[in-house]
């Protein structure tokens, strides 16, 4: 069916938690 787009929408929400989770603590990066 559709696997590869909601593989796609797991990687981008995961790199969006990334991404708030860099901003929300620099110090971690």
């Amino acid at each position: 069916m559709g696997f590869d787009l909601v593989l796609g929408g797991l990687v981008a929400a995961t790199l969006l938690v990334y991404l708030l989770a860099v901003l929300m603590r620099p110090e971690r990066f």
